[in-house]
């Protein structure tokens, strides 16, 4: 889908970079074309900064996301997701990394919370990031406890894993 996304928009590198901003902030687009991130509305010069484009470019792309339909549907539904990942070490909890091989492979996030289910850990949050949307999707885990040195040596032994960090 990210591929499919991306194609619309392969005429214009910045454009692209507003797109995937916005994919990344989970921000939708409104009917009156402005950015917004549940009611509130995103000034486009502040979009524009981040990705270091010019406003007009913001403004051209919600444009082409209003005028296609499956755009529109995308962007129109798109929100995000409160992450407990930045604040982990404001409130003592541990951030379990996993980058994998395969993203598209069954069974990852099964396997992992399994594990740490196994060891009587509670985990507060799971995130994966959508292979469609991300180029190095990765799996977080964030637990109320510490993870025993041994269990990040047995996830890092899995097939799929390709790294593990804990944070």
């Amino acid at each position: 889908m990210f591929d499919e996304i991306m194609r619309k928009f392969e005429g214009s590198p910045s454009q692209q970079e507003v797109i995937r901003l916005l994919l990344e902030r989970g921000f939708s687009v409104n009917d009156e074309g402005r950015v917004v991130s549940g009611g509130i509305e995103i000034p486009n010069t502040g979009i524009a900064r981040e990705v270091d484009v010019d406003r007009r470019v913001v403004d051209s792309t919600t444009d082409v996301i209003l005028d296609d339909p499956e755009l529109r549907r995308i962007f129109q539904n798109i929100s995000q997701i409160p992450s407990l990942m930045d604040l982990a070490p404001v409130l003592d909890l541990s951030v379990l990394t996993v980058e994998v091989h395969d993203a598209d492979q069954p069974g990852i996030v099964a396997t992992v919370t399994t594990m740490l289910a196994d060891r009587d850990i509670s985990i507060r949050q799971t995130i994966t990031e959508d292979p469609e949307f991300t180029d190095d999707p990765k799996l977080y885990v964030i637990t109320d406890d510490p993870l025993p040195g041994d269990l990040i040596t047995e996830l890092s032994d899995l097939p799929f894993a390709r790294r593990v960090i804990l944070s």
